[in-house]
């Protein structure tokens, strides 16, 4: 069994099925994304660089964050755009998005379709 089924094995009905559909349209938005298992939860990664990593809310929910790798980058000159107010952005190029249901993910998708592939494509410098 993976790192990623055995995370897997490990989560409720709910929580499993908001996961799985946050991968599917992480996995959608680059042909050249890799998925491991990092901070004990999905992370994808462009070479050996994470950038899109998810998490589970102690209080239920997932959060996905959207970031530059496991060191913090220096921030001058980097811009992302957030047109929709998608993510809750702790730091220039540090976004978060909560989700409390699949049906929550759903009715953001075509946004966090949009999201991820501008995060993925924008070089983490």
């Amino acid at each position: 069994m993976s790192s990623i089924d055995q995370f897997r094995a490990g989560l409720d009905a709910t929580t499993l099925q908001i996961v799985d559909r946050l991968r599917q349209i992480i996995r959608a938005a680059h042909r050249d994304l890799s998925e491991r298992i990092k901070w004990n939860a999905p992370s994808f990664a462009l070479g050996d660089t994470d950038l899109i990593t998810l998490g589970l809310e102690r209080r239920g929910g997932v959060r996905v964050v959207l970031h530059r790798g496991a060191k913090p980058k220096d921030v001058a000159g980097f811009e992302f755009s957030d047109p929709a107010g998608l993510a809750t952005w702790l730091a220039p190029d540090r976004g978060v998005i909560v989700f409390h249901g699949v049906e929550d993910v759903e009715a953001r998708r075509e946004g966090l379709e949009d999201l991820f592939a501008r995060w993925l494509r924008q070089p983490p410098r």
